[in-house]
């Protein structure tokens, strides 16, 4: 049963309910802005902070451009690139993909233009579908794109080198086409993260999503009665797959342009959302807005509010108890993913186990799960080793890459990159990536042990730990400090600090710096590397 069939359902048995909902406060603050300097809050050029669909518009909407994609020659297997920030249009247009027999390939919205380009080669796209806030990038390249063939433009002051997606799309057929798809057909291209270079490109079938439907509504016990808050980008398998338990459910979702706590509280409020998936960054700056006096709890309504949910990186134990302190009602669950895995849900901890915060928890449904050695042989109960997956969202390769596919898949399971434990109760813990690990006069070093300790100081907002070259030891532990607004903090406070660490983990050098986080929030390492790599800095003295 393809995934297009759950949105057909929906249109049938829900057709006139409200199933998403766009906010973007921005906008309304900048409108409330001109009301009030100008008294004109009517014909204002900002355009509207609140839209609304249906499920039967989504579905009449998702056909329409299924059959202009057709009637354009698209055919079963071709690949269509979006590019589009979280909008209302996004889904629609990934389900019109789809329900064309096409593969949808979701573009990072961060993207350079010679990134656009490369992952527009590297996955055949023959159509580009776009948004404004992308003329720009889309024009320095689309004569240097001779195989798209097609460039559909979403939204207003169309560029003269696209198309029109709202003309040509309102003349096409809002019935579905009926092309036939099956679970083992292609149905989409997602990029890995990028953050050891050029991303690779990751194929799914229409049964991997279709999984992640119901792994994620085991896992969150959606009901027609939920609302869902999706805030990171549905470019990336994790908001999107989140989402398909609601698609599953027939529940609600809103899709919040912007990240502001209050902005974040207000919209949980006044649509009286009841799940929402959270960053670690936004939470932290949340919680950082409540004790500062920034927002105040008791001025929104939150008791619906039953579910927060973490994933895409390391959770800090630390963060988790802050939260329980001004949420002790909460449920709370970490998920644990990749795209290669059809995003989060291959590992989870589960709302029941709360006692276990700092761990990634146990398989999710339907998953397995191994810690490793590096021949492949099962580890003992409190050994390092890398973690492996196996399941039914498990990706079918990188796409025109067989020697990174061999690399990672082997006899069905999916080798993370990612270095792990088990406890004596099954529950795994992330001790980092396996290219992160730090070796160190032949000590292995886990910086996500380090950046964890070094959160729980007052001052520090968030921590990111590299290794950079030495001489003598190899490598040694350098600690990317990012502070809290207002705070003040020495390197000597940090050293001292750190002396509660054993000492071959106590970093080396203390750097206080912003710790760049791409849109999934995972730190981007590279980046700090490559500042920091041929820079010599004084080193912190950190023997006692």
């Amino acid at each position: 049963m393809p995934i297009t069939e759950f949105l057909e359902r929906n249109a049938k048995l829900y057709g006139d309910e409200i199933c998403l909902t766009e906010i973007n406060l921005d906008l309304q603050e900048k409108h409330n802005v001109i009301w009030k300097e100008f008294e004109l809050i009517e014909n204002s050029p900002l355009g509207e902070y609140r839209r609304d669909m249906t499920w039967r518009v989504f579905d009449e909407k998702a056909n329409r451009f299924a059959n202009l994609l057709i009637k354009r020659g698209i055919k079963k297997g071709d690949k269509v690139a979006i590019l589009l920030m979280n909008c209302l249009e996004w889904l629609p247009i990934y389900f019109g993909v789809l329900k064309s027999g096409a593969i949808a390939v979701p573009f990072n919205f961060r993207y350079s233009a010679e990134e656009i380009k490369y992952c527009l080669d590297l996955s055949d796209a023959i159509a580009v579908i776009f948004g404004p806030e992308f003329i720009g990038r889309i024009e320095a390249i689309y004569d240097q794109i001779p195989n798209v063939k097609m460039l559909f433009y979403a939204g207003e002051n169309r560029p003269t080198f696209a198309e029109s997606y709202d003309r040509l799309t309102a003349n096409c057929c809002s019935q579905p086409p009926n092309i036939p798809i099956s679970d083992e057909d292609d149905a989409a291209i997602y990029f890995s993260s990028g953050t050891t270079g050029f991303p690779k490109a990751i194929l799914h079938t229409h049964g991997s999503l279709v999984s992640a439907c119901y792994t994620e509504r085991a896992h969150h016990h959606q009901t027609r009665e939920d609302n869902f808050l999706c805030i990171p980008p549905l470019y990336h398998t994790g908001a999107k797959m989140h989402w398909f338990g609601s698609l599953l459910a027939g529940s609600k979702a809103v899709l919040l342009r912007g990240v502001k706590p209050e902005w974040i509280l207000k919209t949980i409020s006044e649509e009286q959302i009841t799940i929402v998936w959270l960053l670690v960054p936004w939470a932290q700056d949340l919680l950082d807005a409540i004790e500062s006096g920034a927002v105040k709890l008791e001025d929104y309504k939150l008791d619906q509010w039953r579910l927060m949910h973490i994933g895409a990186q390391p959770v800090p134990p630390s963060l988790i108890h802050r939260w329980k302190k001004y949420f002790p009602n909460h449920d709370y669950d970490t998920n644990y993913g990749l795209s290669e895995s059809v995003g989060p849900g291959c590992v989870h901890l589960g709302i029941e186990n709360i006692h276990k915060v700092g761990a990634i928890g146990k398989p999710g449904y339907q998953w397995e799960a191994k810690i490793v050695d590096d021949k492949g042989n099962p580890l003992q109960a409190g050994e390092v080793g890398e973690l492996i997956v196996k399941g039914p969202g498990v990706m079918k390769c990188y796409y025109k890459n067989p020697k990174a596919t061999e690399e990672v898949l082997k006899g069905g399971w999916l080798y993370t990159g990612d270095m792990a434990r088990m406890d004596e109760d099954g529950f795994i813990y992330l001790v980092d990536r396996k290219k992160d690990v730090i070796i160190s006069g032949g000590e292995n070093i886990y910086p996500v042990q380090i950046e964890d300790f070094l959160r729980t100081h007052d001052s520090i907002k968030d921590a990111a730990v590299i290794g950079l070259p030495d001489n003598r030891l190899g490598e040694i532990a350098a600690a990317i400090i990012e502070l809290k607004d207002g705070h003040i903090c020495t390197e000597e406070d940090i050293i001292q600090f750190c002396k509660a660490l054993p000492r071959y983990k106590r970093p080396r050098k203390i750097i206080f710096d912003k710790v760049p986080r791409n849109p999934t929030g995972k730190i981007e390492k590279p980046k700090l590397r490559e500042k920091y790599g041929a820079v010599r800095l004084v080193e912190a003295q950190t023997e006692s």
